[in-house]
């Protein structure tokens, strides 16, 4: 059924399957909140005159049916539907007759998927908000479990200096609080509403868009009709962007532990039952889990980059081609929330190694602390630096005892690796989320 189909015309099959491509898959995660759009419209022309209340009280109780379905499982699309819009209109006038057919007044298809697809994005957004947030938490306690847990220290491949795995969970820990502060920029665009704009021109009857923006609990409307319109496409590259930023993180992190997880490092220790095997090598305990966040985030990054492409060179008002966002995003997001719930699940798991500094193949790790030594008894830097540079070329070179102590004081360094600061610019960026409210969620 084509909404927009009438007497003198009729789509061939193949045009037909074409356009309509993957959306009556991808519209099932848009039912809820086309119910939910749906809703704040009817109230809308109720209390704005275009319907009456008996009408409005029988397309209320009608979506709210729908509604039950869709949570219950027992909502589909059938054959033979163009998407979800047309899908609810079909129940709605099978079920209430001429009064279902009124409930598209003054919306076009063009501001209710734009609005079904902000309001989808909005509850996304707050899952991965939710979700970060926790994996930070975790990376936090195990920052504090391992603080004074020494790691060897790598620029370029090469033996640097002396870290901590204290410090290591906590750089990413801080690297996801700043992912969070880009993805609440993200949810503000979301929570912005489209409705009302119909095909992108306004509409002659005498809607009230800031009503409907109440009833939705979003912030404002998206205020220029033509904006709206074009805020289609946007709004998912400003959400991809967001959100690849979580993955970057994420993934770096997934190759630390995949590279630690090596015999050539053994960092960390891998428990059996998170490995998987080889089948022609009994000795094997591979990674996969780590390898294939790695993958699906390095994947991630090219999203928001194929949604801009997308849409660069596209003018004013809608086009079809913006039908294909919800192909490239909705399995993205799916698989970021899947990894995200696996690196919260096995991070706690893995098991970080001591005396990892005691290898020969590390003694040159304290040469700084040498220098440092040094020139807190008054050597200038740069001398201490050649002092210590030419003696490193005697093989019997060793780091004196005292440099081992590595008693670092300052914020953000080994045994001081700035916890609570971390935490607290946790709480502010999960602030930035509520400044205007979470409303309707």
């Amino acid at each position: 059924m084509k909404l927009w189909e009438k007497k003198t015309t009729r789509t061939e099959a193949a045009v037909e399957q074409f356009t309509v491509g993957l959306d009556r898959e991808l519209d099932r995660l848009l039912a809820p909140y086309d119910v939910q759009g749906s809703l704040a419209h009817a109230e809308m022309l109720y209390r704005q005159g275009l319907l009456d209340e008996t009408e409005w009280l029988r397309l209320q109780a009608g979506l709210e049916q729908i509604a039950m379905e869709i949570a219950e499982g027992q909502f589909r699309i059938e054959a033979g539907m163009e998407d979800v819009h047309s899908q609810v209109e079909l129940l709605l006038t099978e079920r209430l007759g001429d009064v279902g057919k009124k409930l598209h007044t003054g919306r076009s298809r063009n501001d209710q998927v734009a609005l079904d697809i902000k309001l989808y994005l909005r509850a996304e957004v707050l899952d991965l908000r939710d979700q970060v947030q926790a994996l930070v938490e975790t990376l936090l306690a195990l920052s504090e479990q391992y603080r004074h847990t020494f790691l060897p220290g790598y620029t370029h491949f090469q033996v640097a200096m002396p870290t901590s795995f204290g410090l290591w969970y906590g750089c990413y820990a801080e690297s996801l609080v700043e992912d969070l502060e880009l993805l609440a920029v993200a949810y503000h665009i979301c929570n912005r509403n489209p409705l009302g704009s119909g095909a992108g021109f306004g509409s002659s009857f005498p809607l009230d868009r800031d009503l409907t923006t109440r009833l939705l609990g979003m912030e404002r409307p998206n205020i220029n009709a033509m904006y709206a319109q074009m805020s289609r496409g946007k709004t998912e590259k400003i959400v991809a962007t967001a959100a690849a930023g979580i993955a970057g993180s994420i993934g770096r992190m997934a190759m630390d532990i995949c590279l630690y997880l090596s015999q050539n490092f053994v960092f960390l220790q891998l428990p059996p039952e998170l490995s998987t095997g080889s089948s022609i090598m009994p000795h094997k305990q591979n990674p996969d889990v780590f390898e294939l966040v790695r993958g699906r985030c390095s994947r991630w990054q090219s999203v928001a980059q194929e949604l801009g492409f997308l849409q660069h060179n596209l003018p004013a008002g809608y086009h079809r081609d913006l039908q294909l966002t919800k192909e490239i995003l909705f399995p993205a997001l799916a698989s970021l929330h899947d990894c995200l719930n696996m690196m919260q699940q096995y991070m706690p798991r893995l098991i970080p190694q001591n005396d990892l500094l005691e290898d020969p193949r590390y003694r040159y790790i304290f040469s700084v602390e040498e220098i440092n030594l040094l020139v807190k008894t008054g050597v200038p830097f740069r001398d201490a630096y050649r002092r210590v540079g030419d003696s490193l070329q005697d093989p019997a070179w060793a780091p004196v005892a005292e440099v081992r102590q590595l008693e670092h004081t300052h914020l953000g360094s080994v045994g001081n690796p700035g916890t609570e600061r971390i935490r607290a610019a946790l709480q502010q960026a999960l602030t930035a989320f509520n400044s205007s409210g979470d409303q309707g969620e």
